[in-house]
């Protein structure tokens, strides 16, 4: 998959900083607007460039069986968990 295409970086920065004022495990980032632009696009940039290291990481059969998008779905998966972002079901303790 490519880099972002402006305007989708722009949307998604605008969705990133909705998600920074609205929930509270985001709150309190202490840069600019313009900053967290240009960190949203470094990383964008480095997702691109590292693709075929990510993909080399893969084991097999998963690095031929899947598709980009289906990579790019399960690094997103295990971002958001280490983030504490991503509940599973089997997280469920009865709360819900």
């Amino acid at each position: 998959m490519a880099a972002l295409p402006d305007e989708d970086r722009r949307r998604t920065w605008a969705h990133l900083m909705r998600e920074l004022s609205d929930n509270v495990t985001l709150q309190g980032i202490a840069i600019s607007k313009a900053d967290l632009r240009a960190a949203l696009n470094a990383v964008d940039d480095w997702v691109d460039e590292n693709s075929t290291s990510f993909n080399q990481a893969l084991p097999q059969p998963a690095r031929s069986g899947l598709t980009m998008r289906q990579k790019v779905v399960l690094l997103s998966f295990v971002i958001l968990r280490r983030a504490g972002l991503l509940r599973a079901k089997e997280d469920d303790d009865g709360e819900r």
